[in-house]
């Protein structure tokens, strides 16, 4: 059986219409005569959305109990079994209720697609895992249902159903997306244009994206090689040299000329690892790169103007970046150099040559590194050139009868390999040339002369000093490669150590320069910084630097009293003291520079986000107070208004028990009001630290019984059984009472009609624990630590609950009086919460 294909329908915010898109898919299929049945919608009590479903078969729902509550959830083994060619499923992303078959319906609708049946479903772009926190940043409103991107990837269509912020605000306007009484909430709130142009923006973006991944899957199932200049794509080389800062900045203004580009930046590397740029330059180049929001890759390949236009045609570039040569003209006239070679193959790729200031300059030559071989090597090399070819000599006159000279020339070429091999390529070539001295005056007629009678012998010592040196130039080229090989492993593995220290996070810094003092042998390394502006003479004056970090003896107070300094920017250089170092060894010294800089920039952003931590937390909190009070203020206030309006009205006579009615609704809501306003300033002095706390000793059979009072009507629905032998806590009894009065009334609203809320105590060791137990819906395990978060109410439930502060109030309090509130399941539904305090010493 084939697996049924799946669609979604993608929206940028509720109400643009994918519902009614996927019922309307719904019904012209059926038309067409498939099979079609709806297996979950959600009308949100929009009539023309439920209108559509008149016709169509509906499948029912599977009813789901939890915490002595009744839920429906879609019937995935009804689907099944009455297996339609395709099935309308709404909310793609919901969250099932715990109990039911699977935890998210994304997981149902997967299951009816291998049971061979295909699946329109629905889904808004603030549910996509990737955007959930740019969402949450945008709207200030967190989405807890989310479904995995990779999962509407994987659909075989995915349509925007797509709406501009006016058009959407007028159908909100006009009551077709929510009730009237919550038009205005949301207009002022989540439905901002701005937030719309957002959300709508995120979701173009997103599809474009999988637009994107369709067409380069269609062009590989297709072997197509050629550039589709679907999107702007600008790719830029770099080498490694001086000018790639040029390159990465001239690439990111061509790609910022087109709205939407993408700008990803490459460095082709030889086969054998052991040639390539200078990983310094490379090092900040690539940053500088990511900071335009380039993305950086490594490619390898010995023929670097075919691995350019390789990775070029592989991710549909349109445009290449790349800097003039920096080679001379004598050069070029031997080899037309990369760019021209580029060019002349790039076929549909537009190539840019940019010109620098390092261009045909000449490459500059690289430093002379260490012999091949050790000294003791060399010297022994030496020595058997110096004295071996001799000792040949002497041991082969004798048999210089017996032996041709073709034979001959063969044991002095064994010998000058054994020189080449211990002494590399110059000791060789000098047996070479003395052997073949040696060769002409005792074994080749006439001999005691340095002439030679037969051409023949004359040509065979040319060839022999030839190959001497052939060999030798191969032995000693083998043995630098190794020692290169070598090399290139030991500054990779040093490289892999620095940059996992950079990931490690806080203490990367000085890590890092303990690392590399260790590393090289130093005796301190120093990260310094200039103050101020930079000066003629500032080098060796410690007041124009700061140090940042030190790692070692004393430190480098400023760049010249160090032996080796590496400036990493205009404003930093790293101080080294200990002794000079090699060419080699400076240039890893600069990528652990560079690596240093990131560190440093990690942490100071580190910093600047800790400081950012606390601000952006009181503003998400004042925002989330005026979203969370604007109902609830105007409601009591409007409430005591309207009654001692009426009061006050002389056009009607009021009878005693009217006014009595009256006066008791104003003095309710007044008193609400009362009890609002004074959460909201405990609250504020919470979040300032400024409340003041008067702990004494307290018998809980004074404090609950007051705080059972202050419910008012309440009071008649709750119980209390305290034991008379507790020992007194250690708690502010005003404090207390405020806490008790919250936890209570909060048990009391969620309870069901009739049901009384249980306050019990008891000691447990060294504090004493009141319980506050209802018999509610309760709430999963996973929420308990949510329903403390200020202006926060489970389920998203509507304003007329109350602003979500009291249960963040109660915990606030409690832990200032040196206590604790937590939440637990009551036995056969509902919730207990716990208080514990301290006994009073």
């Amino acid at each position: 059986m084939s697996r049924g294909r799946l669609r979604v329908y993608l929206g940028a915010a509720p109400g643009v219409g994918k519902t009614y898109a996927m019922l309307g898919e719904g019904r012209r299929a059926r038309e067409r005569g498939r099979d079609v049945v709806v297996g979950l919608v959600e009308t949100h009590g929009r009539p023309r959305t439920a209108g559509l479903l008149d016709t169509m078969e509906v499948l029912p729902r599977k009813r789901v109990f939890y915490r002595g509550a009744s839920f429906t959830e879609l019937d995935v083994e009804a689907v099944i079994a009455r297996a339609p060619r395709l099935a309308l499923i709404d909310e793609l992303a919901h969250t099932n209720v715990p109990g039911s078959r699977n935890v998210k319906r994304w997981q149902d609708i997967d299951e009816i697609l291998d049971a061979g049946i295909d699946v329109i479903s629905t889904v808004n772009i603030q549910h996509l895992e990737s955007v959930n926190d740019v969402v949450q940043e945008i709207t200030g409103i967190p989405q807890r249902e989310t479904v995995p991107d990779e999962v509407v990837r994987r659909a075989d269509q995915v349509e925007l159903v797509d709406m501009a912020p006016e058009a959407l605000r007028r159908r909100m306007a006009h009551g077709n997306v929510y009730a009237p009484e919550k038009v205005d909430a949301a207009l002022s709130n989540y439905f901002r244009v701005g937030n719309l142009t957002a959300l709508r923006e995120l979701a173009l973006l997103w599809v474009a994206g999988k637009v994107d991944d369709q067409l380069d899957r269609y062009r590989a199932d297709h072997g197509i090689a050629t550039t589709w200049e679907a999107r702007e794509r600008v790719v830029v080389a770099l080498t490694g040299g001086p000018e790639g800062d040029t390159l990465v900045r001239r690439a990111a203004r061509i790609a910022a000329r087109t709205k939407g580009a993408d700008l990803l930046a490459v460095h082709v590397t030889s086969a054998d690892g052991l040639a390539g740029g200078d990983p310094a330059n490379l090092s900040r180049q690539r940053t500088l790169a990511e900071s335009m929001g380039a993305t950086y890759h490594q490619v390898v390949g010995d023929d670097i103007p075919r691995a350019l236009l390789d990775f070029a045609r592989g991710v549909n570039a349109t445009q290449l970046v790349l800097g003039a040569s920096r080679r001379g003209r004598f050069a070029q006239v031997f080899s037309r150099g990369v760019g021209v070679e580029t060019t002349a193959r790039s076929g549909s790729i537009d190539v840019h040559m940019i010109t620098h200031e390092e261009a045909k300059k000449g490459r500059r030559r690289p430093q002379r590194t260490r012999a091949a071989l050790t000294r003791e090597r060399r010297l022994s090399g030496w020595a058997m050139a110096v004295a071996g070819m001799p000792a040949l000599t002497a041991l082969l006159w004798p048999f210089r009868d017996d032996l041709s000279l073709p034979s001959e020339i063969l044991f002095f070429l064994l010998m000058t390999v054994g020189v080449a091999l211990a002494g590399g390529m110059w000791p060789a070539i000098t047996a070479a040339v003395g052997g073949s001295l040696l060769l002409n005056f005792f074994f080749t007629p006439p001999v005691g002369q340095f002439t030679i009678d037969d051409p023949e012998n004359f040509f065979a010592l040319v060839v022999f000093v030839l190959v001497a040196a052939a060999v030798s130039t191969i032995v000693d080229l083998a043995a630098r490669r190794t020692r290169e090989a070598a090399s290139a492993t030991a500054d990779a593995e040093l490289l892999s150590t620095l940059a996992g220290h950079v990931l490690r996070g806080g203490a990367a810094l000085p890590s890092l320069l303990a690392r590399m003092r260790e590393t090289f042998g130093l005796a301190c390394v120093t990260l310094l910084e200039r103050v101020g502006e930079p000066g003629p003479d500032d080098q060796s004056e410690p007041e124009s630097w700061r140090i940042l970090a030190t790692s070692g003896g004393p430190p480098c107070a400023a760049p010249g009293m160090a032996d080796t300094d590496v400036v990493i920017s205009e404003s930093l250089v790293l101080a080294a003291r200990g002794r000079l170092l090699a060419a080699a060894d400076r240039r890893v010294l600069e990528a652990f520079a560079a690596e240093a800089a990131v560190a440093l920039r990690q942490e100071r952003l580190q910093e600047q986000a800790e400081r950012a931590g606390p601000l952006a937390e009181a503003d998400k909190m004042r925002t989330a107070l005026l979203a969370a009070v604007s109902h609830d203020l105007r409601t009591p206030l409007a409430s005591a208004k309207a009654a001692v309006e009426s009061l006050r009205s002389t056009e009607i006579d009021w009878s005693p028990q009217d006014r009595e009615e009256l006066l008791d609704t104003a003095g309710q809501s007044l008193i609400r009001l009362d009890r609002l306003v004074a959460n909201l300033l405990d609250m504020s002095r919470l979040q300032a630290g400024v409340l003041g706390v008067s702990s004494q000793p307290m018998a809980l059979e004074e404090v609950v019984p007051r705080a059972m009072d202050d419910l008012g009507p309440l009071r008649e629905r709750v119980e209390g059984d305290l034991s008379i032998e507790l020992p007194e806590i250690a708690a502010d009894p005003a404090l207390l009472e405020r806490v008790l009065v919250n936890l209570m009334t909060n048990a009391v609203r969620y309870s069901p009609a009739g049901a009384k809320v249980l306050v019990t105590a008891s000691r447990h060791g060294g504090s004493v624990e009141i319980r506050v137990i209802d018999r509610g819906p309760g709430i999963p395990p996973e929420a308990h630590d949510r329903v403390f978060l200020p202006f926060q109410r489970l389920g998203d439930r509507d304003n007329h609950a109350g602003v979500g502060l009291g249960l963040a109030l109660s915990r606030g309090l409690a832990e200032a009086m040196g206590g604790t509130l937590t939440p637990d399941e009551t036995p056969g539904g509902g919730l207990t919460m716990i208080l514990r305090m301290p006994i009073a010493s």
